[in-house]
Order: structure tokens, then sequence, then C-alpha cells
């Protein structure tokens, strides 16, 4: 389960915390599309968690380091993040708070969407996303992103709209002939997102399942990818995740929660920010079904494959929108998807 070196690191991490160094169990812990592992941890009354880079993965350790600091920013400025008790450098080992099982999409399933429960959770997260992406911008050291520092233009093209290319459309579907116009679409979606304010702190993945309930609140968790970036992409991805499929109206109505709990941080001029939300969450989109086709053929994960078709549907429904008329090549594409993603069942 541990090597030498990792259980060794773990007993120090327990030592230094005064924790009961004796482990009476280790239970390995699925972890959606990450390839980290988890391990939950019973330590005398205590359950804990220990975090450790992904078996083979180059760049797990600088993941690890990242996810340490950046998360210990983040609980010092009053985010919900679990407690990181410690991190072993030698291994890319984090000690930190077991924040239990129950998820906001488990809350959902249980409840559905408009269920006074479920509410209230999405304003608490709505309320911490805007404080994490306005307050902690003081002291954030870009430096500590392993990924990408910023998230800009090249990222929108090689790993948003070219992972739904390469991942959905190319290596999923099998379609090999793509429209001439849909690179320049692309390229006119990266620019006109790139013109949103961008020095603010993106979660980058901020949904559902990444979203802990525990002790009847909302906690943060998967934060290791942030870095600075627009305001409009995280609430988008918790809108339309695909997860749980909320109604354009509930949609509209989270999205003035975070609007009102934004304006408490920050100057907020909310039209100009609606007209740029429209091509983050389309951004978003394509990122999640580049990401969930990928994993689903490519890493073996076929729980994701399930969420292929409703993230479709959304798609659907945002390009309807007047500013898809700029759009005709990935609307056109899209229409294909539809049919192809049917088919692969």
């Amino acid at each position: 389960m541990f090597t030498d070196q990792q259980r060794q690191a773990l007993d120090r991490l327990l030592a230094e915390q005064g924790f009961i160094p004796e482990i009476q169990v280790a239970e390995r812990m699925a972890g959606d599309g990450s390839d980290r592992q988890f391990y939950r941890l019973a330590v005398g009354d205590l359950s804990l968690l220990a975090i450790l880079p992904g078996a083979g993965q180059p760049q797990g350790m600088a993941e690890a380091r990242g996810a340490q600091a950046i998360g210990n920013h983040f609980f010092a400025h009053g985010v919900p993040v679990p407690r990181i008790y410690g991190f072993a450098e030698e291994c890319g080992l984090i000690l930190c708070e077991d924040l239990g099982d129950t998820k906001l999409h488990d809350l959902v399933l249980r409840y559905g969407t408009q269920a006074p429960e479920v509410d209230k959770y999405y304003r608490q997260a709505l309320a911490a996303l805007a404080h994490l992406q306005t307050e902690t911008r003081q002291g954030f050291q870009p430096d500590w992103c392993w990924d990408t520092p910023r998230y800009d233009r090249e990222l929108m093209l090689t790993r948003e709209s070219g992972y739904f290319r390469k991942g959905l459309c190319e290596d999923f579907l099998g379609m090999n002939n793509l429209p001439q116009g849909l690179d320049r679409e692309f390229v006119f979606l990266a620019e006109r997102a790139m013109q949103e304010p961008a020095d603010f702190i993106l979660h980058r993945d901020f949904q559902s399942r990444n979203l802990m309930v525990c002790d009847g609140k909302i906690r943060i968790i998967d934060f290791q990818g942030a870095r600075l970036g627009p305001l409009g992409y995280d609430v988008g991805s918790l809108l339309i995740d695909p997860y749980v499929g909320l109604s354009p109206d509930r949609q509209q109505a989270l999205l003035g929660c975070y609007l009102d709990a934004l304006a408490s941080h920050i100057p907020l001029d909310r039209g100009r920010f609606i007209e740029g939300y429209y091509y983050m969450a389309l951004q978003r989109n394509l990122q999640i079904l580049g990401a969930f086709a990928f994993l689903s053929k490519n890493r073996g994960k076929h729980f994701f494959r399930q969420f292929i078709n409703p993230a479709t549907r959304t798609l659907v429904e945002h390009l309807a929108a007047p500013q898809g008329r700029d759009f005709p090549c990935l609307r056109a594409v899209v229409e294909q998807v539809i049919t192809l993603a049917a088919l692969t069942r």
C-alpha cells in the first residue's frame, strides 16, 4: 500500500502533529478523474486523509507541492478547504483533514435541484467562490501553479477548444472531416474570452463533485489547479455542471446570487460581467466534453461517458443564444456530435 519511504514520511507527519502514530485502518479511495492516490486513515479517534502523487506521473511531485502551497494559502485566507496537517517533500505526501464522503452532487441526486437543502449549499458554494476568487489574491504566488500560472489564450486553444476537437470529435467519435472554419471560431472565442479581466484566482474545476458537505457546510476540494484567471469561468463550471443538469432558470437565479456575493468584495459592472460570462461558460463546456471523452476512452474511466450527452445538450442550448450566431461551424459540428454520441452509448 505505502512504500517504506511513504510510510516513514507518514509516521513522521503524524508524530509532528501529536497524533497517535498507530494507523488502525488505511482504506484506498477513488479519485474521479485524478491520478493521485487517496487513502483514508483511522488514527485513534481521528479520520485523516493521505494524498500521494499518481504513480508514474512525471508532474506528480510538482502537483503535490502546488496543492499544499495553494491549500495552505486558501485556508489561511478563510476559504473552506480541508486543513493540511503536513507535507512530505521527499515523496509528495499530503496529510489533511478528512471531509467525509458526501458531495454536493450526492445531495442533488437525493433531493433534486429545487430542494431547499440543495439551494442552501449552492448559495454557500457561490459565496465561498466569490471569497476565494477575490480575497486570496494578496500573497498568491504564480510559482505555486504547477500546470500553468495563468488561464490564457494558449490554454483555451490547446486544452479546451482543442481538447473538444481532438478528445471528443476526432478520437472518441472519429470525426475526421471537421469544417475548415472551426479553428477560426475557436480563435475568435479565445480572443473574446481574453477580454475579461483575469487578475483573479481561478479554481478551474469548481463543480458539484469537488464540493463536499461536512457538518452542514460546503468545503472545497481539488483546488491544486488554481491559477490566475477571469471570474466567470468558475461560476460557469458550477452552473453548467453536467453531473447536475440545472435548468436555465435555476442557473440564472444562482448567477444572480453569485453576483450579489461578488459585489460584496469588489466593484462590479453586472452588465459587462454577464456579456463576458457567455464566452467563459462556452469555453468550459468545450473543456468538459473533451475531458469526459478523453477520460472515458484513454483512461478507461467509463463513469464519465454517461455525462457526454448532457454536456452536449447544454452546448446546444448555449449556441442557440444570439451570440451563437458567431459559431456556425461549431453549431454544425455539435449536430453531428449529437448523432454520433447517441450511437456510441
